[in-house]
């Protein structure tokens, strides 16, 4: 049921910003917005199919707080959907609460810049809450965390969908942090996924080239900063916890991890140490697991292939331990209220040159849509192959839409709208291939598959006014922005109208 606390003025919960735990971000949510807390719901499929539910059929989705699970204690909880909504993905990032979509993109996205810019080194110390409880020896048990099936094929439990994975380069000594799956094979044996061209799985390569297993360490519960953190896409050598330090604006406080020597976050609600041996000396099959793009990785049969594991050496714990979980759904079910990532992109995109970018979108990682103001001809198409390049746009889409500036590109009754009306399929529709895919594409033929040709296409679709006859082009008859929101202002008393 919905749950009430004294409520946060706006400025007040801003200044709760940095959280050092997730425990402290709950509390803040919680004030400033929906959520429930669900007792009783099963670890198989009822926590995924609430979450999946939720996040498909309500707009700004309440954060879930999943208690007293189906055969473990109370206390140990599973939260799921911490940014689906707009105050509480501003809340994570300390941006304003009462913030248009648009405009906290571009602040977020000012933020990652300048925070990359001021990188924070994280800071030792000796104790700290994940060191309430530690496991070691034949004390070590993974199921004693409620991990969740998310959905009805997949291949066992997963504890690892929020996650942060830190691992150190044997040969630079540069810490990588990403997110990356994990599967709960045993008590003290885990499941490990790394797309291919991924930096972690890049470190581990080198460790398996000299033969030898790659110390690891992985923490299962943090505030969503830290796990958003994890996602950046950053050059090699740039460090993502030095990162965390400098959006929060301090230190991360670390603890020197006594098995690998790596460093453990000191607030986190979970962490293990491990080691990742070569996959020809220990694998285990892997999935099948429902992802992002809507289908489980590999069809029936998981990845196709046996994956690496970790062998957990150690576990740390709070006491009353919370389960981070960003559990992948069908694109149609949205868990990111704010796609931040579309905010690095619109960075990118300036930074290589193409002005007078009204906005940029991600509606899920296959749908790009760039707003602009044609200033010149080609314009358009400059914008179009600039995604292709840019960092945060080259890995695995499908379709990148660019649009005119009075199109919101959040708004996807808007976008389709410019689809339907300013596109002629025969001259506006560019495809381009041999890009920069994934296996987890379900699109990928068996034949591609086999030969580890993971590259795919992509569609520009050039959803602007022609620039050569764009002044002949009809006017549109929809109501201006500026005059829809006078009025609809002046009647919120009687339509309660939506924030526009």
């Amino acid at each position: 049921m919905a749950k009430s606390s004294p409520k946060l003025s706006k400025n007040d919960a801003n200044s709760t910003f940095p959280f050092d735990d997730l425990r402290a971000f709950l509390e803040a949510s919680k004030q400033i917005d929906e959520y429930r807390v669900i007792e009783g719901a099963h670890w198989n499929r009822e926590i995924g199919t609430l979450t999946e539910a939720a996040a498909e059929l309500i707009t700004d989705p309440p954060l879930l707080i999943f208690d007293k699970i189906k055969g473990y204690p109370a206390g140990f909880r599973v939260v799921c959907l911490s940014v689906a909504s707009v105050k509480r993905a501003a809340l994570a990032w300390g941006l304003p609460l009462d913030g248009q979509k648009l405009q906290l993109i571009r602040l977020g996205a000012r933020k990652l810049t300048e925070a990359r810019g001021r990188p924070t080194p994280p800071k030792k110390v000796k104790a700290g809450p994940i060191m309430e409880n530690v496991l070691t020896g034949n004390r070590i048990d993974m199921w004693k965390f409620p991990s969740p099936q998310f959905h009805q094929r997949d291949g066992g439990r997963y504890i690892g969908t929020g996650d942060s994975i830190t691992l150190r380069d044997p040969d630079s000594g540069y810490l990588n942090t990403g997110t990356y799956r994990v599967q709960v094979h045993d008590k003290d044996l885990l499941g490990l996924w790394i797309s291919p061209g991924k930096h972690g799985r890049l470190i581990l390569q080198r460790y398996w080239e000299q033969g030898k297993s790659a110390p690891i360490v992985a923490s299962f519960g943090h505030d969503p900063l830290t796990f958003l953190a994890s996602t950046a896409v950053l050059p090699w050598g740039k460090s993502e916890l030095e990162l965390l330090g400098a959006l929060k604006g301090k230190p991360v406080e670390i603890i020197e991890g006594p098995v690998t020597g790596l460093p453990l976050p000191a607030h986190s609600e979970i962490v293990i140490e491990g080691e990742v041996p070569p996959p020809s000396v220990q694998a285990r099959d892997e999935g099948p697991f429902g992802e992002w793009p809507g289908y489980y990785s590999g069809g029936t049969i998981g990845t196709g292939e046996p994956q690496p594991v970790i062998r957990v050496k150690a576990i740390y714990h709070r006491d009353n331990p919370i389960i981070l979980e960003s559990t992948p759904l069908w694109p149609g079910a949205s868990k990111y209220a704010l796609p931040f990532m579309a905010g690095g992109l619109w960075d990118q995109l300036e930074s290589a040159g193409i002005q007078d970018i009204h906005g940029v979108w991600q509606h899920s990682s296959y749908w790009i849509v760039v707003s602009l103001r044609q200033r010149y001809a080609g314009h358009a198409k400059q914008a179009g192959h600039a995604v292709l390049g840019c960092r945060q746009g080259a890995y695995n889409g499908r379709y990148v839409i660019i649009v005119d500036e009075d199109i919101d590109p959040s708004n996807m009754r808007e976008v389709e709208w410019a689809m339907m009306t300013r596109v002629n399929p025969a001259t506006d529709i560019e495809l381009i291939d041999g890009t920069w895919g994934t296996p987890l594409d379900p699109r990928l033929s068996p034949e591609k598959r086999k030969a580890r040709d993971h590259t795919n296409s992509r569609a520009i679709i050039y959803a602007v006014r022609p620039w050569t006859w764009r002044d002949k082009f009809p006017q549109a008859s929809r109501t201006e922005k500026e005059m829809r929101a006078e009025i609809v202002a002046k009647y919120k008393s009687i339509m309660p109208f939506p924030n526009l």
